[in-house]
């Protein structure tokens, strides 16, 4: 009996010693194979240093949620529970139908509300029975997050209409940790970092980058300068990047040093380059122009860096389209669609942090990158490529019209592939002005530097790819229309999200873009044949009974028998 009396003494000191560390230890374990519910180093910091309330507004509600959504509703939850978990600010959670109304015209009220603040509604298709028979969903995938009375909107879901919908949602899943932070800094930051946009050799103007600007000023203070009347390479120092964006002007030996030793103490620059010049004007009137190679004096230190821009067009297979007029002459236009093989859409890394889970990118009139040089300094990846069905037109040449009637089967035409169009590069980069004299009327208190600190760079063979198009107003003001929008397939691409991603990639200098590379494993169950549909539901319903049946059976069967003897 004292034994006894020991043992449950042992056990109850235990259970209380357990409580106690409980109280003072903390720990959590994941043992899913993916780390599924694991959060990054990053995040766990970020999330020790929050102070104040945070309200949390998922608009993921309501009985009218598929199955997939309303695992990403429980995806969201179980992120925000996590985070919940590592801070002392209070974070709370509120749930929102977007589809709530006593009758159709409050609801159709409620949208717009949303669309006022910006939250897109989208309507999923989902097959319910044998007959193909669809039914419509209302879906809100957004979240707004509230924080001192700002507020920032957060987009649950990429409808990415080249994935199926449940690799969306899989992805969409592996993105919440970075699209939560990436609002709760933006809420929280204190020190805004500034980039420039440069100006003074035929840059695309602000009008035609205004949509991405927009963007950009939720995370940067958003410069434009003419770098012709700067001479001392410091004062390019307090930028975070630099972006030339389509210029047309050559630059000269003084702004080509400034840009240079800005890379070379450890600046970011993203280049995006048009190889070839177009008239655009000559085009459009006579159906055909000659396009040139747009000579701005950057090849030599491109090369230094490790790329060259090749003076051609690609023409791909997978690109937009355009409305052609195919009626004969004399009689009324007849407009019907027609590829455009000078817009291709690319396709994007699937690894890079930059380019990973994204829509296809558009462009129109792209070139050619080649790597060049030794790549034992400088690690290169590709970001963006055309299709297998790639065709590379040498410039000089005729850039015409009437290459909508080309046969997209010619395998004779066609016949390069994945042709590389933007390029991301990390290392230590060779200045072009190695033993060489910087401009007589440049001034600088830092010594001049021929080997650059570990920094990054992007090139992209295309500028359109950052341009915005812009439609007059019906009171003759211009509107501009979203970055990377096809008005004639009402289609949006991955631009705006492309260009997004490499600024914050270039300027990341604490791995928050890594958590875009997380994958989450795709596990779906292997839908039944149509046919098949009703012997499983019927089957299934049997089974239970049939099993009841035998175990009530066996049961009576092993009773009967025990006691009988």
């Amino acid at each position: 009996m004292k034994k006894k009396a020991t043992y449950i003494a042992a056990i109850l000191a235990s259970l209380v010693a357990i409580y106690f560390l409980s109280e003072k230890l903390f720990f959590r374990l994941d043992l899913t194979s993916e780390k599924r519910y694991s959060i990054s180093d990053n995040t766990k910091k970020l999330l020790e240093n929050l102070d104040g309330d945070f309200t949390i507004k998922i608009y993921l509600d309501g009985d009218n949620l598929s199955a997939g959504f309303l695992q990403l509703r429980k995806s969201t939850k179980e992120m925000i529970d996590e985070f919940s978990a590592y801070t002392d600010a209070n974070i709370q959670t509120v749930f929102e139908n977007p589809t709530q109304g006593s009758n159709e015209e409050e609801i159709n009220k409620h949208y717009a509300e949303l669309d006022k603040k910006g939250l897109t509604i989208m309507r999923e298709e989902e097959d319910k029975d044998e007959y193909g028979q669809t039914i419509t969903r209302i879906v809100c995938p957004w979240a707004e997050i509230t924080h001192n009375k700002h507020k920032k909107l957060v987009s649950l879901y990429t409808d990415n209409r080249d994935k199926s919908i449940d690799e969306n949602l899989t992805r969409a899943s592996a993105n919440l940790e970075y699209a939560l932070t990436d609002a709760i800094r933006q809420l929280t930051k204190t020190k805004i970092d500034r980039i420039l946009f440069t100006e003074g050799h035929g840059e695309l103007p602000e009008i035609l980058t205004y949509d991405i600007c927009n963007s950009l000023r939720n995370y940067y203070q958003i410069d434009r300068g003419d770098i012709r009347g700067c001479f001392c390479p410091d004062s390019l120092f307090g930028y975070k990047a630099i972006i030339v964006a389509g210029p047309t002007a050559p630059f000269d030996y003084k702004d080509r040093y400034l840009l240079d030793q800005y890379v070379m103490h450890g600046g970011k620059i993203m280049w995006l380059i048009d190889g070839v010049r177009i008239a655009l004007d000559s085009l459009s009137t006579n159906s055909e122009t000659v396009g040139i190679a747009n000579d701005l004096g950057l090849t030599d230190q491109l090369f230094r860096y490790g790329v060259r821009i090749e003076p051609v067009l690609v023409q791909d297979v997978q690109c937009s389209k355009m409305p052609v007029n195919v009626a004969p002459e004399g009689e009324a236009p007849k407009w019907m669609p027609k590829s455009w093989y000078y817009a291709p859409l690319l396709l994007t890394s699937p690894v890079h942090p930059a380019t990973k889970n994204l829509a296809p990118i558009k462009c129109e009139f792209a070139s050619l990158i080649k790597a060049v040089g030794d790549s034992r300094d400088v690690k290169r990846d590709i970001l963006l490529v055309t299709s297998t069905g790639t065709h590379i037109q040498k410039m000089p040449g005729l850039v015409s019209m009437g290459i909508v009637g080309l046969d997209p089967k010619d395998g004779n035409y066609f016949n390069a592939g994945n042709a590389p169009i933007a390029v991301s590069m990390k290392g230590h980069f060779t200045s072009e002005f190695m033993h060489r004299k910087k401009p007589d009327q440049v001034y600088s208190r830092t010594p001049q530097s021929d080997r650059s600190f570990d920094t990054k760079m992007i090139v992209i063979a295309d500028a359109d790819i950052i341009c915005n198009d812009v439609q007059p107003g019906k009171d003759g003001t211009p509107n501009v229309v979203p970055l990377g929008f096809d008005r004639y397939e009402g289609r949006q691409y991955g631009n705006k999200d492309f260009i997004l991603n490499c600024v914050n990639y270039l300027t990341d200098d604490e791995g928050w873009m890594a958590l875009r590379s997380r994958d989450l494993q795709l596990r779906l169950l292997n839908k039944p044949a149509t046919t098949l549909r009703k012997f499983w539901q019927i089957g299934n319903v049997l089974m239970t009974l049939v099993v009841l049946c035998l175990l009530g059976a066996a049961f009576y069967y092993i009773r009967k028998r025990k006691y009988c003897k």
